[in-house]
């Protein structure tokens, strides 16, 4: 217990030092492309590269490569698997995910920022059977955000979705709220809830709750940020029903020029 202590303390001084600029709290540098599960309309400047890894339960792993090609425009792509922590033969996913995104509009004072674009990689374990993952991948999107000065800053957010998992017999489009809550200059607080509605007829797996998730995200370096997040939280799931899934996020974003 010590031993932590001391770690925490030395991370916390060496954050303090470095003017941590990640994504979260008010000195945040960047913006969200995703909060936890849900895309947003942020995007990754020009000449940045971002690097995230989703720590998920029964040892899966989510690792994503983002570029900031062009002003407003970028892309990446993501591969992960199950069991990739932990004992045992590991279960990769079948193919590595894609995602891109464009701002069709910059935040103004009166309007939201707004974004299109698609995302291939959904999380949790791939079912063959059904060709979907446990967490259904976003698919085409269109996502708005918008920032308030409110103790801080708190930003909401929305999306409209449609995934291209349907082989489970459920076609139907989807909505996502979410948003960040800024406590102090590095730590944000995020929340987001997905209706599901794609995910709720046939021999979909989630039983008409929605999916309700919480997380904490923490710059604690140059580009760096830590989160830990909270999945599940209203028992959505007709398989693995525990209630709440934890997990870790890392993130780390630096300029290639």
């Amino acid at each position: 217990m010590k031993k932590l202590r001391l770690f925490l303390a030395v991370l916390i001084s060496f954050s303090s030092l470095t003017f941590a600029q990640g994504t979260a709290g008010t000195n945040a540098k960047f913006e969200y492309r995703n909060l936890i599960d849900m895309p947003t309309a942020g995007i990754l400047k020009k000449g940045f590269v971002g690097v995230t890894l989703d720590v998920l339960p029964a040892g899966g792993v989510i690792s994503k490569l983002e570029v900031g090609a062009f002003e407003n425009f970028s892309f990446g792509i993501s591969f992960g698997g199950t069991n990739v922590i932990g004992s045992g033969p590991v279960t990769w996913y079948r193919l590595p995910g894609v995602n891109v995104r464009a701002r069709l509009l910059d935040e103004t004072a009166g309007l939201p920022a707004l974004t299109i674009g698609f995302d291939s990689q959904g999380k949790g374990k791939y079912f063959e059977d059904l060709h979907r993952y446990e967490i259904k991948s976003p698919g085409f999107y269109l996502a708005a955000a918008k920032n308030f000065d409110f103790f801080g800053y708190l930003s909401l957010h929305a999306v409209l979705n449609y995934s291209l998992e349907r082989k489970d017999g459920d076609k139907d489009a989807d909505f996502e709220i979410g948003a960040e809550k800024t406590i102090g200059k590095q730590v944000s607080v995020i929340a987001e809830y997905d209706f599901a509605i794609n995910d709720n007829n046939g021999n979909a797996l989630g039983n008409g709750n929605g999916y309700l998730n919480f997380g904490v995200r923490w710059s604690v370096a140059q580009g760096f940020t830590l989160g830990v997040d909270l999945r599940n939280m209203l028992d959505n799931r007709k398989i693995n029903s525990a209630k709440a899934d934890r997990g870790i996020f890392v993130e780390y974003i630096k300029s290639i020029f």
